[in-house]
This record gives structure tokens, C-alpha cells and sequence, in this order.
């Protein structure tokens, strides 16, 4: 890691929503129902996938955020332990959103396979600022919801 971070800070990766009774309840009798499907045309395998997946489902609902160290560099943006270098960057955006809940967020588009978009809550900075510096070492670019960013508000809500 590089010696002194221009920008820290420490933020979760996403707005945690609590889910009542009712969405666990619904999720069983969903799965269930799509299950016993499953299971009269034959398919017990696909049956199982779906009673896996909807278990994996619940457990991921009713996870809280962690909690993760930003950090922006001379040579490129830290997240906990991993360093991402503007070399490997294509471009970035700041993010501001009309609901006050939500605070604004640095939105990197990388060269990387497996963190193709790195997006950074920024919590307890100026976005300008973090702009400022940022836009000296990558260029703007227009960064839209992709579809995977929809289907998880869409589940998250």
C-alpha cells in the first residue's frame, strides 16, 4: 500500500434495509410453490436448486453491510487491503442522487475481470474535492445503472 492516503474514509457498501416477516414468509411460499412445480414434472433436481437458492437468498437479505476502509492514493483508489491503480482504470464518475438518504458515490470503470465497476460511498468528504483530485489522474466518463445495479435495488426494495 501507498504511505499517505490524500482522501480516507471508512463507509458500507450498501444501505442496509431491514426485511420484515412478511418478505421471508412470501420468499418460502414462492419457493415452495416453485419447488412442488419442480417436483411434478420430474425435475427433483431443479427443485432442490430452487429451495437452495432461495435459502441463500433469505441468508444474504438478512446480512448487515460491512463496514470498509476507502482510501484514494497518488497511484490509484484502496478498498480494505486492495489497492486499485489508475493505470488499470478507464474512467470514473461522481455520483450525486436526489434522495438525501443515499450519499454521493465515486464510480470507476476498470480494466479488471473480475471488479469491471468499483463504486465508493463518499462519506465525510466534499465530492468536489474528491473530483478535483480524481478527474487529474482519469478522465470523465458517463456511468449509468447497469442492469445487475437495478435487479439489486430491485431485490433490495
Amino acid at each position: 500500500m501507498p504511505h499517505t492516503p490524500i482522501f480516507e474514509w471508512f463507509g458500507r457498501e450498501y444501505v442496509f434495509e431491514e426485511k420484515g416477516a412478511d418478505w421471508y414468509w412470501a420468499l418460502g411460499i414462492i419457493a415452495i410453490a416453485a419447488a412442488i412445480a419442480c417436483v411434478l414434472f420430474n425435475n427433483i433436481l431443479l427443485a432442490l436448486v430452487v429451495i437452495a437458492a432461495a435459502g441463500s437468498l433469505a441468508l444474504s437479505a438478512a446480512k448487515h453491510p460491512r463496514t470498509h476502509r476507502f482510501a484514494i492514493y497518488d497511484n490509484g483508489v484502496g478498498i480494505d487491503n486492495s489497492l486499485y491503480l489508475y493505470k488499470d482504470m478507464v474512467d470514473f464518475s461522481v455520483l450525486e442522487y436526489i434522495d438525501n438518504t443515499l450519499p454521493p458515490a465515486l464510480s470507476i470503470k476498470t480494466n479488471h475481470i473480475f471488479a469491471p465497476h468499483i463504486y465508493i460511498p463518499i462519506v465525510d468528504h466534499d465530492p468536489l474535492e474528491v473530483y478535483d483530485y480524481v478527474s487529474q489522474h482519469l478522465p470523465e466518463g458517463m456511468h449509468e445503472n447497469s442492469l445487475m445495479d437495478r435487479l439489486e435495488h430491485l431485490f433490495r426494495h
